[in-house]
């Protein structure tokens, strides 16, 4: 078939040539696509003959006989339309409406919406039996998958209801009123805000009481502030008024440090955002104009590259039919180009010089709805409707389009932007909660330390209370000559003195709860975060990102991680995807793909006149080309036609074109007759499906707000847009209305099977011969985990097109259930379609997937997936990447209603033997020796755990997995089924949900945190994984082709599925052993001082006085100890990455809790005790017959006590590097530094001790004994427990040591050799 013939002409028609020109009163064209995910409906009446030379393109006649040959009956009379103004608009939808086309059988549906399923239980309704009208649904209910719900607490439970967004519907009470280039009369009678934002926190007058009512809200940070507190009364003054006041202002003084720094930068960022400029229109003119100072009602011009300063309507665009591409970028992530479009009304008066506009916008409350719009414009006496499509938020930025103009609806901290920028939510450590228990603990030891300090005082005060002026210690009146001799001496009575005794021992006490602990495990995770961030291992090399730490609070949790909660596509697959399989007219193509120009034979019939260079080759099907271009059945070259026609037109991508050849699209040899052309649209399905059409000579190279032209084999056919149907959750299809050339019109649809069928003419054998033979290839294609959609299209008469047109008018300019009566006026030309064929996408896995799940579930984790795709597709991948092995048992549960859903999980539950549980939560803990990981059952719990019965072979031997979907999850997660769901999930290795919404996935994940103590992880990728991520314990967002919604609101962030396996099994390890042992230390290394200070206190008659000074005290946890425990926790590593990775079962260590428990815990406690004796009695017997003085005693204390916490530490350093070294023999050389300079100051008692202490022999031997004694019983039990009793961990490491000498045995024979 050469250029100048006719597509499918017939020997009779010959060519006529038909030009377009715009004859003055016909109407503009108008288009407004909407890029919302809801059902977004795009009508364009039909489009002006225009005399433009950019648009007087050449239609040919070809394209008339085209559609003659595809039309069963053509109409020779040339479709008339009037002149109506259509728009689109994204409200939500509010169940009274149907989705699906009345079908010749007499039935009502109901519509049931969990997140964005629908289930249809078709019954009888004899009442409803109306076959001209649309049946109104019974039920329905609908989430929006674009917005998640924020997560529940940790103390609610999510009742998985189906919700709306806020009903934003436009009333005429609630509406705002926005006077066009009138902000004075806007904001006369509205007080709306500027255009000034903030998002600092504190201002120079309440930065000091907001950040100190924000600090102490730690309750440890109150309890250091009750003791410095008590410490400036006289009778409690133990130590000096401003010492005791140190460490809390060292701590205050360091976080307030660092939120100012941060508040600042947030200052400055206001400033430059507040004090850029845009042009606004003043005084018929545009002037430049501080965005802070912009009010709503101002019309604004923005150039190409620029930011929108506010949330605009457009009014006018550069190009004449109102057409402007935006980014999204900063607002919700995605780096896909939107179209936005201004209304013809108002785009033709912009365009004039005058710029003359007025006119009022009648428009709903601000909200945080980026995907809806809802609004009504007044303008010239013209009344019309506006919706998301129209208008432009804040933040976004102008891409392709020279200019455009808008005026200000929602300005400063009422727009969308600002209106979203709430923070994600705060997560807890689950080992900082653990952390809390044993700090009540400590508080509960150290009341009865203080306890008993006060019942001694009391009874020691008792005993000698006739001969307190002549012992030490207590003195009832002044000995000395003066004026107050013989008057009482700071004596309260014994009552009075023991309560006195009681607060001063819990100052003396106070570093019994450890303060200097948070800011440790603060900079402990900030430098874990720093090598994470920093690992070349976990860098994406194809996108360019590494891995980012976006909460710093739960490092140590990627340690304990149970349950991976994981969606597929992107996640699991690289969301690339490429056209493999075609059904075209019920046969199958696609099994012998060329690469479209490596056989020039196969890759067309004829040489076109123009050809497109993609930037990356699609395979074809020869089979499917010669169909096409060559002489076949005319019935399917028609459907073939059309099917590429659908593909190339029922979409929202649009074309970009580098002209002057095809540098960087695969090849080097330039050729003026070939152009690069290149796709863009928000879902790579549709990039690939476009890019596919383009291949087989259907190449979409233009569109416009008004019509879109595609070559088709080197003839330009010209389609106007009457209207476009997005792609929604609900609907789950997307069609598109076309013009042809011919007038004929017709809508194109494509979608997802289950939503298809059921809209399918069914008149004729043949057809149904079709369907089965589809039917039949949808199926194979999902076996071979595939992407399906169906494609499908009718005719549209005359009476249909003006009546779908009419219902159109109506629904777009209610002000009250707008996208329901759109989604109404949808299922009138959705119904009774041509079945053409059907596609299959593969969506290749991500490198290293199938390992990385290997070697997770070696290390004792159940990874589970959850995803939108069909139970086959998911099935079929989930085979691919190793999740699904054959010798597994599939339960599959699909179930229609709630008595289907409780049947198929009781029969499961009966053939497998599970036992239910008895509710409430469980602790499922993990034992693990050196080989394998196995379940440790606590026996209490035993009863209440799901059992195997032992009597059959098959549920004691078989793995199983579960396959569950999305429709059964609605009446699971709604009813009282989930007991049931949890009981036979947890006992399958394998659990598979598909046809899942975004919400439903969040169910899911919190169905395992409300039942078990297990810690849970989410990652995914697009925006519909964000309720899923915040609502697990840990979430991961992948930076993918579907934005970066994941990621904002994710705790981590990285590239590849495949670095999930070392985040955990290597940093999540590392962190969790860590700041396990860094906890632990630094209880021990607190308490054996203050039990050091309790036995002195013992044995000076209860009297709370110390043998430290002052600054001793306060530098021993702040300056003395604290540096060796943050390097540390950042670098101790007891096994190298290699090893860690090598055996994934080394990871059960942090479900066991080996790292922290309550056993480790009194262990330690119980140490603490024996090396506190043994560092206060060793100098006491030592210097027993000495004349010491009680400074002398205490600088030995001090020094001692010092050493030994860092010998402790030392002790248990797996990895010695320079930097641990530097920071443990450094600590105590700066403690004798500190020594010496306050033993020189005269001032003090202690002066000079240090300099007669380190000349005796003893004073050295003395330390030396204190080490060895306090720490021969650690040392006996670590050496013993680790020859007879040795961990997982201490065995690896002798494996490692005993690698590392081999090979270095093996590397000194080859050197010798």
């Amino acid at each position: 078939m050469s250029s100048d013939q006719p597509l499918l002409s017939e020997p009779d028609l010959h060519p006529v040539i038909h030009h377009r020109h715009r004859k003055s009163g016909q109407s503009r064209t108008t288009c407004l696509c909407s890029f919302d995910d809801d059902a977004a409906v795009v009508v364009v009446p039909h489009p002006p003959l225009t005399s433009d030379p950019a648009s007087d393109d050449v239609v040919l006649a070809s394209d008339r006989s085209f559609h003659a040959a595809f039309c069963n009956s053509t109409s020779s009379s040339s479709f008339a339309t009037t002149d109506r103004d259509f728009c689109s608009v994204a409200s939500q939808f509010s169940g009274q409406f149907p989705l699906e086309c009345p079908t010749p059988r007499e039935r009502s549906t109901r519509n049931l919406s969990w997140g964005t399923m629908e289930l249809h239980d078709a019954h009888a309704d004899s009442a409803n039996a109306n076959a001209g009208t649309i049946h109104r649904a019974a039920a329905s209910f609908e989430i929006s998958s674009t917005a998640a719900p924020p997560p529940p607490g940790p103390s609610q439970r999510i009742r998985h209801k189906s919700m709306q967004f806020d009903d934003v519907a436009l009333h005429e009470d609630s509406a705002r009123l926005i006077y066009i280039n009138d902000p004075r009369k806007t904001n006369d009678k509205y007080e709306f805000t500027g255009n000034e934002i903030t998002t600092s926190k504190y201002t120079f007058l309440t930065f000091l009481p907001k950040n100190l009512f924000i600090q102490f809200h730690r309750v440890a940070y109150l309890y250091f502030l009750a003791i410095a507190a008590l410490n400036q009364l006289p009778p409690l003054a133990v130590f000096g008024r401003t010492v005791s006041l140190f460490p809390l202002l060292f701590v205050l003084c360091v976080t307030a440090i660092k939120d100012g720094y941060e508040d600042w930068r947030r200052h400055r960022s206001d400033r430059n955002e507040n004090n850029r400029e845009s042009l606004v229109l003043q005084f018929g003119d545009f002037r430049s104009k501080k965005w802070k100072k912009i009010q709503a009602g101002e019309v604004v011009k923005i150039f190409a590259d620029e930011t929108i300063p506010a949330d605009m309507v457009l009014l006018g665009t550069s190009d004449p039919s109102g057409l402007a591409y935006i980014q999204t970028m900063n607002l919700d992530g995605e780096s896909n180009l939107k179209t936005r479009y201004a209304r013809q009304e108002t785009a033709s008066a912009v365009l004039s010089e005058a710029c003359n506009v007025s006119g009022f916008i009648r428009c709903e409350q601000p909200n945080r709805n980026i995907y809806e719009f809802t609004a009504n414009m007044e303008f010239n006496g013209l009344k019309f409707s506006l919706s998301q499509s129209n208008i432009v938020l804040r933040g976004c930025q102008l891409k392709n389009t020279d200019w455009i103009i808008g005026v200000v609806v929602y300005a400063g901290q009422e727009t969308k932007a600002m209106l979203n920028s709430a923070p994600s939510p705060s997560k807890r450590s689950r080992l900082e909660s653990y952390m809390n228990r044993e700090t009540l603990w400590l508080s509960i030891f150290l009341f009865i330390m203080c306890l008993v300090v006060a019942l001694g005082m009391c009874l020691w005060l008792v005993r000698h209370k006739n001969q307190l002026d002549s012992l030490p210690y207590y003195r009832k009146r002044y000995l000395n000559n003066g004026p107050d001799k013989g008057k009482k001496y700071k004596y309260y009575g014994i009552p009075m003195e023991a309560f006195f005794a009681f607060l001063s021992a819990i100052i003396v006490f106070q570093i019994m709860i450890p303060i200097s602990l948070y800011i440790t495990m603060e900079l402990v995770r900030l430098g874990q975060s720093y090598f994470m961030i920093e690992d070349r291992d976990m860098f994406d090399i194809s996108s360019g990102s590494r891995f980012q730490c976006r909460s710093l609070n739960i490092n140590e949790d990627l340690g304990q991680i149970r349950y991976v909660f994981s969606d597929k596509t992107g996640t699991l697959t690289e969301n690339k995807m490429e056209f493999q399989r075609a059904s075209v007219h019920g046969k199958n193509y696609g099994s012998s793909l060329l690469v479209a120009d490596s056989n020039a034979a196969s890759a067309a019939a004829v040489t076109p006149e123009r050809r497109w260079k993609l930037k990356s080759e699609i395979a074809v099907d020869s089979k499917l080309l010669t169909m096409l271009w060559k002489d076949s059945n005319r019935d399917e070259r028609i459907a073939a036609h059309e099917f590429f026609l659908t593909l190339a037109a029922c979409n929202t991508v649009i074309p970009i074109i580098n002209d002057g050849g095809f540098s960087g699209c695969g090849s080097s040899e330039p050729n003026e007759d070939i152009d690069c052309i290149h796709y863009q649209g928000e879902s790579p399905d549709e990039q690939a499906l476009v890019s596919a059409a383009s291949s087989y000579g259907y190449t979409l190279f233009e569109r416009t707000s008004g019509h879109i032209v595609i070559d088709v084999n080197g003839e330009k056919l010209r389609l106007d847009v009457l209207g476009l149907h997005e792609f929604d959750s609900v609907r789950k299809r997307m069609s598109v209305v076309i013009r042809f050339p011919d007038n004929v019109v017709k809508v194109l649809v494509k979608g997802a099977d289950t939503s298809m069928f059921s809209i399918l003419a069914s008149d004729s054998e043949n057809n149904n011969s079709i369907w089965h033979a589809t039917q039949n290839h949808l199926n194979e294609y999902s076996s071979q985990g595939l992407r399906t959609l169906v494609i499908a299209s009718r005719d549209l008469s005359d009476a249909e097109l003006e009546e779908w047109q009419d219902r159109y008018e109506e629904a777009s300019t209610s002000l009250t259930d707008r996208a329901a009566k759109l989604r109404q006026t949808a299922a009138l030309i959705e119904c009774n379609l041509k079945l053409l064929g059907a596609t299959g996408i593969e969506d290749k896995l991500q490198e290293g997937v199938p390992e990385a799940i290997e070697s997770l579930r070696q290390a004792g984790i159940k990874v589970w997936v959850l995803t939108g795709d069909k139970q086959e597709t998911a099935i079929s991948i989930g085979l691919s990447c190793k999740l699904l092995s054959a010798d597994m048992q599939q339960i599959i549960i699909n179930g229609t209603s709630e008595d289907e859903c409780r049947s198929l999980l009781s029969d499961a539950k009966a053939k497998y033997c599970v036992r239910s549980s008895s509710g409430g939560r469980r602790n499922m803990k993990c034992k693990t020796t050196a080989g394998h990981c196995e379940l440790d059952i606590p026996n209490g719990l035993k009863s209440s755990l799901p059992k195997w019965n032992p009597g059959k072979e098959e549920s004691t031997t078989t793995p199983l997995a579960l396959i569950i979907d999305g429709n059964s999850l609605v009446y699971i997660l709604e009813k009282e089924l989930e007991s049931e769901l949890f009981d036979l999930a947890t006992s399958c290795r394998v659990v598979l949900c598909c046809r899942v919404a975004p919400l439903q996935k969040a169910g899911i994940v919190d169905l395992i945190k409300s039942r078990t103590d297990d810690m849970t992880l989410a990652i995914g990728d697009g925006a519909n994984d964000v309720s899923m991520i915040q609502m697990a314990d840990v979430g991961v967002g992948l930076c993918g082709q579907e934005g970066r919604q994941a990621v904002m609101a994710a705790d981590f962030a990285m590239g590849q599925f495949r670095f999930l396996k070392r985040l955990l099994l290597v940093h999540g390890h590392l962190n969790y052993q860590r700041v396990g042992y860094l906890v632990l230390y630094n209880f021990y290394r607190n308490a054996v001082f203050v039990l050091m200070l309790f036995w002195y206190i013992l044995c000076t008659a209860f009297s709370t006085t110390s043998a430290l000074t002052d600054w001793s005290s306060v530098f021993y946890s702040v300056i003395y100890t604290s540096v060796p425990t943050i390097i540390v926790g950042i670098l101790d590593k007891d096994l190298s990455h290699r090893t860690l990775l090598q055996y994934p079962k080394l990871y059960c260590t942090g479900h066991r809790q080996e790292a922290y428990n309550m056993q480790l815990f009194w262990i330690t406690m119980i140490d603490t005790v024996w090396q506190s004796l043994v560092l206060f009695y060793t100098p006491l017997f030592t210097y027993k017959d000495s004349s010491i003085d009680i400074w002398s005693m205490g600088s030995l204390w001090t020094i001692a006590v010092v050493v030994l916490v860092n010998v402790h530490l030392a002790m248990d350093i797996n990895r010695w590097v320079l930097v641990t070294h530097c920071a443990v023999w450094g600590s105590i050389i700066t403690t004798y530094g500190c020594m010496v300079v306050l033993d020189s100051i005269p001032a003090f008692p202690n002066y000079w001790t240090i300099y007669h202490l380190a000349r005796s022999p003893t004073y050295w031997i003395t330390i030396l004994l204190i080490i060895v004694v306090g720490l021969l019983p650690r040392f006996t039990c670590k050496v013993v427990c680790q020859i007879f009793w040795p961990s997982d961990i201490q065995i690896a490491r002798e494996a490692e040591l005993m690698r590392k000498q081999h090979d270095r045995v093996q590397s000194r024979q080859q050197v010798s050799s």
